[in-house]
């Protein structure tokens, strides 16, 4: 192929192409569970806007296709809200997520307002993919939370 992947911070234009991506990389996170009404996929086009405003994304593109994306968003307090973490399905097992996390914590480390502390970020117990990533990433379980009968989200930290 030859093309390289870029990875920088997304824009406002990016937000439709982040949403269709999200919208394809959760199919599988929702078959897993069996709910198709998880919130990145019921996610409205300003929801996602309001979100990018908030906080900071990253798009990773090959060309001028947007292949992989992360958002996060630094509280009061110095923990640093990592979330969507999503990478198109032909580009996975490749190194794009971890190439992705690695930008998004670099980014935070180095924005003194607020001092990021920790990293933290949640995924589904069953999502085995996601949880080996996160913790070859050092993190580490901090606590779980019961959505209902098919679903626990496991939350993962780290120390900035």
């Amino acid at each position: 192929m030859g093309m390289s992947v870029t990875i920088s911070a997304a824009d406002a234009q990016d937000a439709e192409h982040i949403l269709k991506l999200q919208y394809l990389c959760y199919q599988g996170e929702a078959e897993l569970y069996g709910d198709w009404s998880i919130e990145p996929l019921t996610q409205s086009l300003d929801a996602l806007r309001a979100e990018l405003a908030q906080g900071h994304a990253l798009v990773a593109r090959l060309g001028d296709e947007i292949v992989a994306s992360v958002r996060g968003r630094a509280d009061e307090a110095g923990t640093v809200h990592i979330a969507k973490l999503i990478v198109h399905p032909r580009m996975r097992r490749h190194g794009l997520g971890g190439r992705l996390l690695d930008a998004i914590e670099k980014h935070f480390a180095g924005d003194p307002d607020p001092a990021a502390k920790r990293f933290q970020l949640f995924t589904g117990h069953r999502s085995e993919a996601n949880l080996r990533l996160y913790r070859r990433k050092g993190y580490a379980q901090v606590a779980t939370h019961e959505i209902g009968p098919r679903l626990t989200l496991v939350t993962l930290e780290k120390a900035a």
